[in-house]
């Protein structure tokens, strides 16, 4: 059996879901001279996750994702070719060569990193169960009879998912701005979200309405990258390296956030 027709095997048997996966590695390897010559870079983006993701007065991509994306791309001097991404297609974007790399948001996990590669942690988040005042949540235990709501295909989903007992309902959206306005609005009880989308809700609605519950999660974000581009993701380690040293990453990070970049591993 030849090499290729084992390749059609596996797609038929694994499905296309596993087939891009299993094809990642397989896919030409890219280089920053290739991105140079291209005179660009095509950058995969969340713009509903503030303030890691967002946009301006006038539609652009902006928040801390953004400007990172910009640096990088200054860094090698070439244009910033920001595109929109959605947490459930922000991995079959990059894995289907739709974009260059994913600034996106996206938590390094064990899971993820048999799809993609990750470089070293340019940013983090933590997670947290975020709920009504009122409602007498302490623990993942007390969960069971509520309804909560997560963005799908989020590391709060997985979380939640993993920590809710048996009899929480779990209703997924298709982003935290979906998530954030059916908390809002009494659809669900509770939602998974990061501290900073807790802080925007804190924002709209009365003092107090809404509270932290607990900790699901602390993540570390990475830069993504398809499998097998070594000269690339050296590159984009060097310059995680360099802009976590010389403070300009800790600069978006306080212009966004206002607090210092978190050590990270």
């Amino acid at each position: 059996m030849t090499v290729t027709t084992t390749r059609r095997a596996a797609i038929a048997a694994l499905g296309l879901g596993a087939a891009l996966t299993v094809f990642a590695p397989f896919a030409s390897a890219q280089s920053v001279a290739d991105i140079k010559k291209k005179g660009e870079i095509t950058i995969g983006m969340l713009v509903d996750f503030p303030p890691y993701g967002t946009t301006d007065a006038k539609n652009q991509p902006d928040g801390y994702d953004a400007d990172v994306a910009k640096l990088l791309a200054k860094d090698w001097g070439v244009k910033a070719n920001i595109v929109p991404v959605t947490g459930p297609n922000r991995i079959p974007f990059l894995l289907t060569n739709k974009v260059d790399v994913l600034v996106a948001s996206l938590a390094i996990t064990p899971e993820r990193s048999k799809q993609v590669q990750f470089s070293q942690p340019y940013a983090a988040a933590t997670i947290v169960l975020y709920g009504a005042s009122k409602t007498p949540i302490k623990a993942a235990a007390d969960l069971k009879g509520l309804r909560v709501g997560v963005a799908r295909a989020s590391t709060q989903d997985v979380a939640v998912t993993k920590a809710a007992p048996e009899g929480t309902e779990i209703r997924r959206f298709d982003d935290d701005a979906s998530a954030m306005q059916a908390l809002i609005s009494g659809q669900v009880d509770a939602i998974g979200c990061s501290v900073t989308v807790a802080a925007q809700i804190a924002k709209r609605v009365p003092a107090n309405t809404y509270e932290n519950k607990f900790t699901l999660v602390q993540q570390s974000m990475g830069i993504a990258m398809r499998p097998g581009q070594e000269e690339l993701h050296k590159a984009v380690n060097d310059f995680v390296q360099k802009n976590t040293a010389n403070g300009e990453l800790n600069k978006l990070y306080q212009k966004w956030l206002q607090v210092d970049l978190p050590k990270m591993n």
